[in-house]
């Protein structure tokens, strides 16, 4: 896809919402990790449920291991693999009370070696809470950057490689949002609203819904 066709597609976002963010509801940068950390196989909306009363006990890593692993099961219990992911986020607390002063950390290494924290986990802190330009790969990105064609590959790493490289600079901060919400909700998985889309002449899907 030609440069410019991939900047009018930003283009045309940004006007359509200048401010995009997650729609994980937290409160400060650690609240982001644990909401991060618990989004994985889960739907945004089912883990603000979930976490709407456990971020007014627990909104520290003092807290969270005060609250302990039990109390975090009962707050989480609805969200998919809340086991597992209870016993990493009460880990990667005590970690951050060990190794970081509590605070969650501004670089890559540090946050992928906490507990249930991947790149994808790590990409999204980064670039929400900090402000880094780069794109974190869930699986409406990777579908999006595949079906429209400015960020085709076969992985995860793959896709966020050609979209570091493909996505102008001006965006690359906001672009995580853009291409996340367009898959959400116009560019879905199953039945693309392709009469609705603002770039649907700028697109390279070839079995376009009109």
């Amino acid at each position: 896809m030609k440069k410019e066709i991939i900047e009018e597609i930003f283009v045309r976002w940004k006007k359509q919402l200048p401010k995009p963010t997650t729609e994980l509801d937290y409160t400060n940068t650690y609240t982001l990790l644990v909401a991060v950390v618990m989004s994985a196989q889960s739907t945004d909306v089912g883990v603000n449920k979930a976490t709407k009363e456990l971020f007014k006990v627990a909104d520290t890593p003092e807290k969270m291991v005060k609250l302990g692993l039990d109390g975090l099961k009962q707050h989480i219990k609805t969200i998919g693999l809340y086991n597992n992911k209870a016993k990493n986020v009460i880990a990667l607390s005590k970690q951050l009370i060990e190794k970081h002063n509590s605070e969650v950390p501004d670089d890559r290494a540090s946050l992928e070696d906490l507990p249930g924290v991947g790149r994808k986990t790590a990409n999204v802190v980064l670039n929400t809470a900090f402000g880094h330009p780069v794109i974190a790969v869930d699986t409406h990105i990777f579908r999006v950057s595949n079906r429209i064609g400015f960020g085709k590959g076969k992985t995860p790493l793959d896709v966020e490689k050609k979209l570091i490289k493909n996505v102008p600079d001006t965006f690359k901060v906001d672009a995580h949002h853009w291409i996340i919400l367009h898959g959400r909700y116009t560019c879905k998985a199953q039945k693309p609203d392709c009469k609705n889309c603002i770039i649907n002449d700028l697109c390279g899907y070839k079995k376009k819904l009109l």
